[in-house]
Parts: C-alpha cells; structure tokens; sequence
C-alpha cells in the first residue's frame, strides 16, 4: 500500500467541486460537489441519534434502495435537522436539481448538510449553487481539496487522504474527505465523511467492510460527547480500475480492506486533532484488556472525559483523572494491577504502577503533553484485547466557539 498526495478525486472517475454559494456565511466555499463518471455501488452508515436530520433519511433511502449513486451534494451553514416536511422535500428539490443538471437518475443523487440546527434550507441559493457546481466540476488533486475545503464548518483545515495499492496487476486507488470539529461522537457512525474508490466490489461487500471498519476507526473518536443530528459516511465504488469483481471475502478483499482502514482511521484522527478550540490530538490505547469491548469502553471513557481533557489543555499529568475515567467506564477491573503511561512522539514517561504513582519527572511529563499529539498508554493486564480512541484537549476556545455558534 502506497500513501498518495489526494482525496475524493483520487480514484479514476471522481470529479468534484466547491463553490461560494451564500447559503449562510460570506466569503468562503459553502457547497460542494463529488460526482463518478460511472454510477457507483455505494454504502453508508448514519447517526443513531433518534433525532436524524432530513438528509440522513434521504440518504438512508438511497443506499438501501436503490442499486446505484453518481453524485453527492453538500452543503454548510444548514444542517436541515429539525425542519420537518419542508427540509425533506429540500433534500428531494435539491437531488432532483443535480440529477437534471448532470442527466441522472434522481435515485442516485446522495445530499448531506452540516450547519445550525432547526433552521429552513434557503433553496434558492442552494439551487443557484448546484448549477454552478456542475460547471465547475472537474478531476484532479486540486478538484478534491477544494471540496474538502468547502465543506469545513468550525474546522480549521481541510481534512484528506489517499492510497493505492495493486490488485490483480491493477492500480486501485482509495481516497476520502471528510468534515468535524465540534458535536463529535459518532455512534453508528458534525461529521461527514466520503470516501471514492475505482475498485470493482459487490454493493453487499462494500457496505459490510464500511460497517465493521467504522467499529475501529470513526466510532471511536469524540470531541465534546453529542452525537450529531447529521452524521454521515459514505462510500462509493464505480469499478473502474479493472479488477476482477471482489464477490467474496478472500485475499483481494482483505487488501482492500487495509487500504479501507487506513483512510478511515487517518480521516478520524484528523477530526479529533482538530477539535474545536484544540491544541492537541489525544489518544488513549488500552491493552492487555479481558476483551476488544472492554477495551473500546475503557479508552473511549479515557478521552470523553472533561476533566482529563482539560487536564491535556493544562499539560497537567494528573493520572488519578485517567484513573477515575477508567473506573466510570462500566468496566470491573482491578485498579491495582493497572499501569498508566504518558506518550509523546519521542519519549514515554510511566506514571502509575499497580494502581499507585511511580516517582518519575513532572518536568518530563509536562514536556509530553506540551507536545501537538499526546497518548495515555493503559495496561491493564487482564487478557489480550486492545484499543484505541481518539479526541482532543478541552480548551477555552471550545466554549467561546460554542457559546455563539448561531452569530
């Protein structure tokens, strides 16, 4: 597997776009376009918050019900949840407006937002966007960073990732965007994400490979615990690398599954370092846990809770917060066979042994967690399953770009 420059216009076929609609804000790139030039098995996975918005149900509707998707539209500054009738037949409106300009069936149109809450959808810019969108449409490295970029709310940067890796003797390409820095906690899976490959891949294979990877990769970040009304992936095969057709689950799916996981767990990382108002990129890798559930739980307790979070911020090494994360988790253990450590990027610095503090440099310690990633190493020595979640420090900023979100 080879890690390639790109994103969603990495894969032969895929076309995307930007552009500056005026949905909401001035200034900046507010929609954008992804289209195949060949229609595309696709897959998806949704929020689980009862609350879904108008979009999730469309798209709901058309990965299970319809054969094939060519296009996914997006917009920022409305997230269409909340708006009842009216924001589903904006979904309908805007589908049936890209399936007229590109000359497709509307049954293959995929539309997603990300925004305000409880706020109608201004068609009219959203359908003046969409023509234009599809003037601009077009392949190449630079076609997919604008889309990437167009999609972005409070993030700070667009977030991709490509790779290719060989099949059969032909090059197939993976490649993803996707947009969250705040309302991050997916459980199923505002986040959005997309993912393009050429590979050729039974609509069964692909949607199973998207289910369980999510499992590992974007279900085990969070930002700030709200699971948002939008979430959304989605996956898109048009086949065209010229693979013999994956049908079964031998040697060239698990290749591709690999590559699958890569882009997912690289687009997740991304997410949670640039969490709202985040300085840091958190990780907390559990190991040596009675199971791969235990594990999940007592990592994703580690980096959900506000106070380590805030304990990151203050590149304080105050292990007892981690040790009570771990204790709120719902996972009996005991607290004093575990060993706790603090990870940079160059140096590891052990903290707790058998549940109590080691004498080690809070110099030191203070030195890891200044650094931009951090990681909370647990061992709790109970069997061989492990686990890895991934979130960010909780800092001032997180509650000035919350308190005024709607301004």
């Amino acid at each position: 597997m080879e890690i390639i420059t790109g994103g969603v216009t990495a894969a032969k076929g895929f076309e995307a776009a930007g552009y500056e609609a005026g949905v909401k804000y001035e200034n900046r790139k507010d929609m954008a376009l992804l289209y195949s030039c060949r229609p595309c098995v696709a897959a998806g996975v949704f929020t689980s918050n009862v609350a879904k918005a108008a979009p999730v149900r469309w798209d709901k509707n058309v990965v299970t019900n319809s054969p094939y998707a060519q296009a996914v539209i997006v917009n920022t500054g409305f997230a269409n949840a909340g708006t009842g009738t009216a924001g589903y037949n904006c979904c309908r409106q805007t589908a049936e407006c890209v399936a007229e300009a590109l000359d497709i069936p509307l049954d293959s149109v995929l539309v997603a937002s990300t925004g305000v809450i409880g706020m109608q959808i201004p068609m009219d810019k959203i359908t003046a966007g969409v023509r234009k969108l599809v003037d601009l449409k077009e392949a190449g490295v630079q076609a997919g960073t604008t889309a990437a970029e167009s999609i972005m709310t409070t993030d700070t940067v667009p977030k991709e990732a490509a790779v290719q890796f060989e099949l059969d003797g032909r090059t197939v390409t993976v490649g993803g965007m996707c947009k969250g820095s705040g309302m991050i906690h997916p459980n199923m899976s505002t986040m959005l994400g997309f993912i393009t490959t050429d590979l050729d891949i039974s609509k069964e294979l692909l949607q199973e490979a998207l289910s369980t990877d999510v499992q590992d990769t974007f279900n085990m970040v969070s930002i700030d615990g709200d699971t948002s009304t939008n979430d959304t992936v989605l996956v898109l095969a048009n086949g065209m690398a010229g693979n013999e057709k994956i049908v079964n689950k031998d040697d060239n799916y698990y290749k591709f599954v690999e590559a699958f996981h890569y882009i997912n767990e690289t687009l997740a990382k991304k997410m949670a370092g640039d969490g709202e108002g985040a300085t840091a990129l958190f990780e907390a890798k559990v190991i040596h846990a009675a199971s791969k559930e235990e594990a999940k739980m007592l990592s994703k307790a580690v980096i959900c809770s506000s106070l380590t979070k805030a304990a990151i911020f203050g590149h304080d090494a105050n292990w007892g917060r981690v040790l009570c994360a771990l204790g709120n988790s719902g996972v009996v253990f005991d607290p004093e066979k575990i060993e706790i450590f603090f990870e940079g990027q160059s140096s590891r610095i052990q903290i707790c042994r058998d549940g109590v503090a080691v004498d080690y440099s809070e110099e030191e310690a203070t030195k890891i967690l200044s650094e931009p990633e951090v990681r909370v190493l647990v061992d709790m020595k109970m069997g061989d399953a492990q686990a890895c979640a991934w979130g960010c420090d909780l800092t001032y900023d997180y509650v000035k770009i919350n308190a005024d979100y709607r301004s």
